[in-house]
């Protein structure tokens, strides 16, 4: 047992000016992101091609879709798990776990030959991808200064969209058949794939990120938790040339070996039920908005439009530019206007804009390039907002529920959004209808508009405030000084 420690760690690590430690921090963690960019973006293109006879493959539309949900049924399976161990053992120990196990899924995966075999590869390619997402969210906040952390976060979450664009212009000449034949072209993907993996847990092992002080003060560990904090000023003055003025607080704490997964659906159910709403209803909208259209973008332009398998990753490109340019030029709104406003307006404003893309899309007035222009206006919007619900989850609850707590939404949001989402768009699609697929954009704004809306009058506003303040930890005795 533990007794009461009396702590000023949060406080220090807040007050922190920002330096060339913080930018380390971001490239050894954040960088997933990109790397799971490029994994959806080479499903969505390859989609087409392995759909054709001689790839090898010749899935189905609807197996395709298939495959897309069961990658996301992996990645929850995945963050649920590894949450779990990220909270016992730390959040450094599962980052090298988890990517070796994304690694050689991948690798596994250009060696698909048939569609059983492909659905086991991206199961658990999403399980290592899925176990990154708990373990690099927690570290990021515990790490990141309260005063940035939302523009941050929302930077870190859309650098999926970097891996977009790479993911795209690598499938530009692999998937051209005058180039590489049918059934190598999208296996060689994977291979790249692979390839920027590896390059990732290169980084991992040659700066390897610090554990998060956070997370040993919780456990008991309080002069690890002190020496790495130390170190980290030392860094940071060495690094800016600037004094560190007195952190302002305290808080006094009893630390635990562990959380117990019926503290954390009491924390959930009991302790903070309108938030655990807001937090569901935002990760299911994203999730059913973002996979549905994602997984079986190039199956709706080679279908309603004729575009040729070996030109639909130029389209994805203006979209993954949106999609990148929507949290970076909007995520400073998320400090300074606030995040209730921001989530509940970027959220709404995505669903109305997919309404006039459906409505459009169903009188036949689109174009591949118009339609594709009106998918970027769509998710420049969504994208700040879905990168929001993850800073926003790992912000409104408890720091010993937080790893368990991110997987939990993740899982439950993504779940039945993420993986309903692309399954169901898949038979749309398959039945050559233009009114099918038009009902599946409606639902997809009708959730975005909904999350929106629920964001709006049950949100937390935690911009510039210090995690421990937004949710006190269940073990604090008595609330901040100071």
């Amino acid at each position: 047992m533990f007794g009461q420690v009396g702590t000023d760690i949060p406080a220090r690590l807040d007050r922190l000016p920002w330096a060339r430690w913080h930018w380390t921090v971001l490239a050894g963690l954040g960088t997933v992101w990109i790397l799971d960019g490029v994994e959806v973006t080479i499903v969505g293109v390859i989609g087409p091609r392995i759909t054709e006879p001689g790839s090898g493959l010749g899935l189905t539309e609807s197996q395709v879709g298939t495959a897309a949900g069961i990658y996301i049924a992996g990645a929850c399976a995945g963050a649920l798990f590894f949450a779990h161990l990220t909270d016992r053992f730390g959040r450094t120990k599962i980052f090298l776990v988890t990517l070796a196990l994304y690694l050689a899924a991948t690798l596994a995966t250009a060696f698909s030959h048939d569609a059983w075999h492909f659905y086991l590869c991206r199961f658990f390619t999403g399980t290592g991808i899925g176990g990154e997402y708990a373990a690099v969210n927690s570290a990021i906040d515990e790490l990141i200064p309260s005063r940035v952390r939302g523009r941050v976060d929302l930077a870190v979450n859309g650098s999926f969209w970097l891996g977009t664009v790479m993911g795209a212009f690598i499938a530009i000449p692999v998937l051209n058949m005058s180039l590489l034949p049918a059934h190598l072209g999208w296996r060689l993907l994977f291979g790249v794939g692979a390839l920027l993996g590896s390059g990732i847990l290169l980084v991992r092992r040659i700066a390897p990120p610090p554990e998060s002080p956070r997370w040993l003060l919780i456990h008991g560990r309080v002069r690890e938790a002190e020496e790495t904090t130390g170190r980290i000023e030392a860094t940071v003055r060495e690094q800016t040339g600037r004094r560190l003025g007195p952190p302002r607080g305290t808080i006094t704490i009893i630390p635990r070996r562990n959380t117990p997964l019926a503290e954390v659906a009491a924390t959930l159910l009991r302790r903070y039920p309108r938030r655990t709403m807001v937090g569901l209803l935002l990760f299911l909208g994203q999730a059913f908005l973002y996979n549905s259209i994602f997984f079986t973008y190039a199956l709706v332009l080679s279908t309603f439009f004729t575009v040729l398998d070996d030109d639909t990753p130029w389209y994805l490109v203006p979209i993954a530019v949106g999609n990148f340019l929507g949290p970076v030029l909007l995520g400073g709104l998320f400090d300074s206007v606030g995040r209730r406003a921001m989530i509940a307006g970027t959220y709404a404003t995505s669903g109305v804009l997919l309404l006039g893309t459906a409505a459009l899309f169903r009188a036949h007035l689109l174009s591949p390039e118009t339609l594709t222009a009106c998918w970027m206006a769509v998710f420049f919007f969504a994208s700040a907002g879905a990168s929001a619900a993850y800073l926003t989850v790992s912000e409104i609850f408890p720091m010993e529920t937080r790893p368990v707590v991110i997987s939990f939404f993740y899982a439950l949001g993504t779940g039945l959004g993420g993986i309903v989402g692309p399954v169901l768009f898949g038979h749309l699609v398959e039945s050559h209808r233009v009114g099918n697929v038009v009902a599946g954009y409606l639902v997809g704004a009708a959730l975005m508009i909904a999350a929106g809306l629920v964001q709006w009058f049950l949100g937390v506003e935690a911009a510039r405030r210090p995690l421990e303040d937004v949710a006190e930890p269940l073990g604090a005795e008595g609330r901040r000084a100071g």
